[in-house]
């Protein structure tokens, strides 16, 4: 499954990408599509098997997590505005 995670600025989007590396995921920076909000314009998009736990990767940089569904976003993970 291929997911798009937003972040609240660029140094998290560049440590994601390089968590996700590390954990053997595909991951790639770019730009955020219009359609999703995003505070710094960096998302990383990741590819992962069914079996991987995305709760791990999880932390207080990431702004939003979708996931890729016939070209539309379905939201998995919100950060709380708290």
């Amino acid at each position: 499954m291929i997911y798009i995670a937003t972040f609240y600025s660029h140094f998290g989007a560049i440590r994601f990408k390089k968590k996700c590396i590390a954990d053997g995921l595909s991951a790639s920076v770019m730009p955020v599509p219009r359609s999703l909000s995003t505070s710094c314009g960096t998302c990383v998009t990741f590819t992962v098997s069914e079996e991987y736990c995305l709760d791990k990767n999880i932390n207080e940089e990431i702004e939003q997590i979708v996931c890729v569904e016939e070209n539309r976003y379905r939201q998995i993970y919100q950060a709380s505005d708290s």
